[in-house]
């Protein structure tokens, strides 16, 4: 298979875990949505604790590495904060990265992270452009497995004329599209509520026996008994099985026919689950049906206004209307596009997940989606810029959706050293989270060195040294008890006989 190799390739391969875990501090708000201020990067490693493996949906919208630095998501991955991290992480081989090495040592390690939190089922989309669209596939490739790819759809983006003074009018995006697993779950296109279609169910197909349940078929024959027998025309015979009876218009007894048909009883039960209107109206007993809704079609790769999706410049003035007429974001994706991408797999309660969330149109795509739906939709949306608060969150706000406002929290660890200047209920949280993958409960303040207690096992921190003085602290009995501190006097068979487990700082910290 065909791979990649860029300048800084060997230093970010792996660089995914080697993220500092930090916790997210809630600032403000109780919904399950969550809006989360901060570089993605650090983001991403932290959601891994709460969200591995649960997010249904992933839709990025990265730079595009167009090298334009004049609006305001700045294009050229020159922002100061990757600079910086290039440097660090890149070292001596940061000086002969080009602008496509700098944009894909950015995106390698998020799109490793985001490959770790995608469910099962689940299914990631990228907007791109054709400055990087070749680069992206090749890494999404590795990443996420070749035979994981689905398709490059392609979204008109502009109805807008070409002007005359340029060569071609760039009016295509590009959205790489991957399973996280190879599986046979059909993709949903537009749903068809055009009129009522009816039809025969038999046809020159092989011949096989039906079913139909007892009050779901309905008929014009009189009331009565009918006997198993043969029915139908000259051509086309089909033998009542059973007997059966009408009454009030309907087969009040189940209807067993033997003939050819061109439904299964799957595909016959399934329709009358979804109120298919299924009847029998002569004495040849041929059945039919009159339905309402198809399935939805299969997605085409290209996306348009033909289906619903709208343009750029029809997403800005909708984004200008919220803000009233203020111009606050240059080119964001219109909700209808995000809502079309969602409804390919996702289900009413899945999470969506955006880690370049710019304007927040996927938060308000969901919120959207489940106003039509009544759906339980969540979305979690990062972004590292100082706009999150003002335009990101805002627009949400304005569009009445409710969220959850998060920033990150301090490093445990900086440079595989625990965080000096931790503050010491950050550390108590996070030892007990190591441990339990749970909220550390209100600290008791009649035993302070309690963290709290798990699965029958109390958690302690003690400061100094682990010795019968500080032992004698602890009032609450448990199965077991894990202990940290800085040094421990008590024997190992002393430990053993009150099922004690002693964890050195920093030492035997555990990382997550």
């Amino acid at each position: 298979m065909p791979s990649l190799n860029f300048v800084g390739k060997n230093k970010v391969v792996n660089y995914h875990r080697q993220v500092s875990f930090r916790f997210l501090e809630r600032q403000y708000g109780s919904s399950e949505n969550m809006i989360i201020h901060g570089d993605n990067l650090l983001v991403l490693r932290s959601l891994l604790a709460t969200h591995r493996g649960k997010i249904k949906c992933i839709y990025i919208d990265p730079p595009y590495n167009t090298g334009n630095e004049n609006w305001i998501y700045n294009d050229n991955v020159n922002d100061p904060e990757i600079k910086t991290w290039i440097g660090k992480v890149v070292g001596d081989e940061e000086t002969d990265l080009n602008r496509h090495d700098k944009w894909l040592c950015m995106m390698y390690p998020r799109l490793r992270l985001l490959q770790e939190l995608l469910s099962d089922d689940a299914v990631i989309f990228i907007s791109i452009d054709d400055n990087e669209v070749a680069n992206l596939k090749l890494i999404c490739d590795e990443i996420f497995g070749r035979n994981h790819f689905i398709d490059i759809f392609s979204w008109k983006k502009t109805e807008t004329p070409a002007n005359l003074s340029i060569k071609t009018k760039k009016a295509i995006e590009y959205i790489l599209c991957y399973l996280k697993t190879s599986n046979s779950i059909k993709f949903r296109g537009l749903q068809k509520n055009s009129k009522s279609s009816n039809g025969l169910m038999n046809q020159t197909n092989a011949e096989k026996i039906l079913i139909f349940p007892a009050n779901v078929v309905d008929t014009a024959l009189p009331d009565g008994i009918y006997s198993k027998n043969e029915y139908g025309t000259a051509s086309y015979k089909i033998f009542l099985l059973e007997d059966t009876e009408v009454r009030d218009g309907f087969f009040i007894k189940p209807v067993k026919l033997q003939g050819k048909f061109k439904w299964s009883q799957e595909n016959l039960d399934r329709e009358i689950s979804r109120g298919t209107k299924i009847s029998i109206r002569t004495r040849a007993f041929s059945p039919s049906y009159e339905k309402t809704e198809y399935d939805p079609e299969v997605p085409w790769n290209l996306i348009d206004k033909s289906f619903g999706v709208k343009t750029n410049e029809q997403a800005t003035s909708e984004l200008r209307q919220i803000f009233d007429g203020e111009k606050v974001f240059d080119f964001p994706k219109p909700p209808s596009l995000i809502s079309y991408l969602i409804n390919f797999l996702c289900d009413s309660d899945s999470i969506i997940l955006d880690a370049f969330a710019g304007s927040g149109t996927t938060a308000q795509a969901v919120v959207e989606l489940n106003r039509e739906d009544q759906g339980s939709r969540k979305f979690i949306l990062i972004e590292s810029m100082d706009y999150c608060e003002s335009i990101t969150a805002e627009r949400v706000r304005r569009i009445n959706g409710d969220f959850s406002f998060y920033e990150l929290g301090d490093p445990i660890f900086i440079e595989d050293q625990l965080n000096p200047d931790l503050p010491r209920d950050q550390f108590r949280r996070y030892l007990f989270y190591s441990e339990t993958k749970k909220e550390i409960p209100p600290m008791n303040p009649d035993e302070l060195t309690l963290l709290g207690i798990h699965d029958g096992i109390a958690y302690h921190l003690i400061d100094g040294d682990l010795n019968f003085n500080s032992l004698a602290q602890i009032k609450t009995r448990a199965e077991s008890y894990v202990i940290y501190a800085e040094s421990c006097t008590i024997s190992q068979e002393t430990r053993d006989q009150f099922k004690i487990y002693f964890r050195k700082i920093p030492r035997d910290i555990r990382r997550i």
